[in-house]
């Protein structure tokens, strides 16, 4: 999340009018993430559909036609029990409305808070609500391919360069080309596949105590392998900030609570550490071209992509290689 474009008064509170909420009383621009302008809305309320929304503008790395799954796919979700906010409707039924040439759409807002550092009970409970929405979405009808899967890091290290990304760091480019070939020879091909959320990091979370209350952020959505998508939550949540330090307890209680509710077959537990190498280069190469390329007046932090370059190291160290072995 971050706000790219910005949008006056008027202008907002008659996109707001647009929807069946009531009137517009505040809106305030959130800063968070790299993809979207986004603001947290608050209305007068109408029609019991609460009075707090978030309301998304789709910038870049997001094409039109992908909406209708990102915004269906929430309802259906939503309508399974999972803890992910609704798609709020325009009176028209539509699920998003065009500001000139970009989109925008209101979403429910669900309480609770994001954790900066979690707990083994808060992971486990997370790995409960991923592997929930796995199963949740096995008959969603919509498909989307992987618009971040291995040819795009490939291309992304390209865009970068050996130049840019030893700009970042003098071992990045060495890294990335030591990397890119091996995953791209050994990627798994035969594992279930189905739809993720790929991008379930902490602030994707919101949590009450040790409940999830809401799934957010679901733009990278796509239809995957599905421990692919384990592998990504595991290398989001159980590394401290930096990637410098990996908790075993958290690790353990992921992927336990994970498998109270989806078991992993032997075919995924054996390929999670490919995949999490693999999930890790992905977030190294976004956050790489991200860094090099975000313009400077825009109101977003950047995010350092030498805190999944660590991860990688982590994942491709062969010390660790038993990481992922069935207790």
């Amino acid at each position: 999340m971050a706000v790219y474009t910005q949008l006056g008064a008027e202008a907002l509170a008659e996109l707001i009018g647009a929807f069946d909420v009531g009137e517009l009383r505040m809106a305030k621009g959130i800063a968070e993430g790299v993809s979207n302008s986004n603001w947290l809305i608050e209305t007068s309320g109408s029609n019991g559909s609460g009075t707090r929304f978030i309301l998304t503008m789709y910038e870049y790395r997001i094409e039109l036609e992908d909406l209708p799954f990102f915004l269906s796919l929430l309802d259906h979700l939503a309508a399974k029990g999972c803890a992910v906010p609704r798609t709020i409707h325009d009176r028209s039924g539509a699920l998003y409305r065009m500001i000139g040439d970009k989109a925008v759409a209101l979403i429910e807002f669900l309480p609770g808070v994001s954790v900066s550092v979690p707990t083994p009970a808060q992971a486990r409970a997370v790995g409960g609500a991923l592997a929930q929405l796995h199963l949740a979405a096995a008959d969603f009808a919509g498909e989307r391919a992987n618009g971040m899967d291995l040819a795009e890091w490939q291309r992304l290290a390209a865009e970068c360069g050996a130049e840019g990304l030893r700009a970042i760091d003098p071992e990045l480019a060495d890294l990335v080309a030591r990397e890119l070939p091996l995953l791209a020879a050994d990627w798994p091909q035969d594992l279930p596949r189905g739809v993720i959320h790929a991008d379930l990091f902490t602030d994707n979370v919101l949590m009450l105590g040790s409940k999830v209350t809401g799934l957010i952020d679901f733009y990278f959505a796509c239809s995957d392998v599905i421990a692919y998508d384990v592998a990504v939550t595991h290398a989001a949540w159980c590394f401290d900030n930096d990637g410098r330090n990996f908790s075993p307890a958290l690790s353990a209680a992921l992927l336990a609570g994970y498998e109270d509710v989806r078991p992993l077959s032997p075919a995924e537990r054996a390929a999670l550490p490919i995949l999490a190498r693999g999930a890790a280069l992905r977030f190294t190469m976004s956050r790489a071209f991200d860094w090099l390329n975000t313009p400077a007046d825009a109101l977003v932090v950047r995010k350092d992509p030498l805190a999944f370059a660590r991860r990688l190291e982590f994942y491709a160290d062969p010390a660790n290689a038993g990481l992922f072995d069935q207790s």
